[in-house]
């Protein structure tokens, strides 16, 4: 169990029976009366925000989650195929569990899932990921009106903003926590 006194960013917790990560919390000792600290939370099964006040000293539960490494196999409408890498075992997930990982989604990527008492709650893309630019326009010398980027739609169907000496077909590495261009990958 977590006491008061643990919760800072980040942290997981579950409340009846739900797993939350705070986003914030924030400890008060009013003039008067008991501390308390105020937290902001969001689920990890719906995504929904709450606001709660807890008081100093109260205890929660540690959620049994579990990081499991998959790669993802194939789109079966309208479910995500992903294979356990240590035991082979295949699940089906979602298109809401996956909507953070869609823009990078391509097959074998592997990525982290995180279950919740063994179901399947949430899917983590790796930090970076290598995507092939399949269009872009073509960068002339001197053109710099855009601050020199450009536009660039990657294999997926994302589009990343590249420095004008990005071409079709080069690799590139994608930062996911953002969707940035971070350098391009010669192969």
């Amino acid at each position: 169990m977590y006491s008061t006194n643990d919760f800072k960013k980040n942290l997981k917790i579950e409340i009846k029976g739900e797993p939350f990560v705070i986003v914030e919390a924030k400890h008060v000792k009013p003039g008067k009366g008991v501390a308390f600290v105020k937290t902001k939370m969001k689920s990890l099964i719906t995504g929904r925000v709450l606001d709660e006040n807890f008081r100093s000293g109260d205890k929660v539960d540690k959620p049994a989650l579990e990081a499991r490494e998959m790669q993802f196999l194939f789109k079966e409408e309208p479910h995500y195929v992903f294979m356990d890498l240590t035991t082979y075992e295949q699940i089906s997930l979602n298109e809401n569990a996956v909507s953070t990982l869609l823009p990078y989604l391509k097959d074998n990527l592997e990525v982290d899932v995180l279950f919740h008492n063994d179901k399947p709650i949430s899917v983590e893309p790796p930090t970076f990921i290598e995507l092939y630019v399949t269009e872009t326009a073509p960068g002339f010398k001197g053109d710099t009106v855009n601050g020199g980027s450009k536009p660039a739609t990657t294999e997926t169907g994302l589009v990343v903003f590249v420095p004008m000496y990005v071409t079709n077909g080069e690799l590139l590495k994608v930062d996911t926590r953002n969707g940035e261009f971070v350098e391009r990958i010669n192969k």
